[in-house]
């Protein structure tokens, strides 16, 4: 099986749990293209450890 892409990210997120949901999120809004990648589309932000989307490290991690 052959993929060809022509489109071109800044930042590629392999995995959507939600780690990469919030590392997607936050490229995004700093105004990068971004590619999340994930084999399961209904597992999304599976299970946060946080119910919020951010927490009280985001903004370490974002800066």
């Amino acid at each position: 099986m052959t993929y060809n892409f022509t489109e071109e990210y800044d930042i590629i997120v392999i995995g959507a749990g939600h780690a990469g949901v919030e590392a997607s999120l936050a490229a995004s809004r700093m105004g990068c293209k971004v590619l999340l990648a994930t084999i399961n589309i209904e597992m999304l932000a599976f299970m946060p450890c946080n119910p919020s989307i951010g927490g009280s490290a985001k903004g370490i991690v974002v800066r």
